[in-house]
């Protein structure tokens, strides 16, 4: 028996999507690759929304046999509003995944975390053989942090070790944790953790392993070092 109420045919998302002819183009070269037997990682992020409708699309007309491994809520949601089977990586590793990013630099380093899905969205990259990243050209950056804070993700019980620590450090130049704009509060982040949006001066080789040695980070944003491949038009 299937739902029949109106939020279990509607599809998650909120606001506008800019720049979406150019992003459309990309979704449409992601769901170019599916293959039958496919298990994909799909990652979030309005371009990765739109290449999402345009695998399910093709998935229902060509009958394919394929399995999703959402990285955030909304994802898990919309994969069962478009009628897209998922697992999770307990059962199966992704043969390749999709993601959007804030910022990607000339190194293909990235910066995420904007949906606060920091610790899935890494899992299910390092799972994979490749990641594609669907970028429209306002997220080329040359320099990483050129126009996003990176998202820490921290235990609530360390905001302040965390915020210490990282006041220590002198590329740091303004910490802020992200509030909530439809709650009280803080935004909660996948993992039930709180987010620490940090301003660098600049992003040192070493910034990754420096954050996540300091007690009570789960997870950051940057995204460095992984097998992805960028997608732009």
């Amino acid at each position: 028996m299937q739902w029949t109420n109106q939020l279990a045919g509607q599809l998650n998302w909120s606001g506008d999507i800019s720049n979406r002819e150019e992003k459309q183009r990309v979704a449409d070269q992601v769901a170019g690759k599916v293959k039958d037997k496919d298990v994909i990682g799909i990652g979030s992020g309005s371009t990765a929304f739109l290449a999402l409708q345009a695998i399910a699309e093709r998935v229902n007309e060509e009958g394919l046999d394929v399995k999703g491994i959402p990285t955030s809520k909304e994802a898990e949601i919309n994969c069962a509003v478009l009628g897209l089977a998922t697992t999770t990586l307990i059962d199966s590793r992704p043969d390749w995944g999709f993601d959007g990013a804030d910022e990607v630099d000339g190194d293909r380093r990235l910066i995420k975390g904007r949906g606060g899905a920091m610790l899935r969205e890494k899992l299910v990259m390092a799972s994979a053989e490749k990641t594609y990243i669907l970028a429209d050209k306002s997220k080329m950056v040359e320099r990483l942090g050129e126009k996003f804070a990176v998202p820490i993700e921290v235990d609530a019980r360390a905001i302040h070790l965390v915020e210490t620590g990282l006041g220590n450090l002198s590329s740091v130049k303004r910490v802020e944790m992200r509030m909530a704009e439809k709650k009280d509060g803080p935004v909660i982040t996948e993992g039930g953790n709180i987010i620490l949006d940090v301003t660098f001066e600049d992003i040192p080789a070493d910034a990754e392993s420096t954050l996540k040695a300091m007690p009570g980070v789960v997870e950051t944003g940057l995204f460095i070092g992984y097998p992805v491949e960028i997608l732009t038009v």
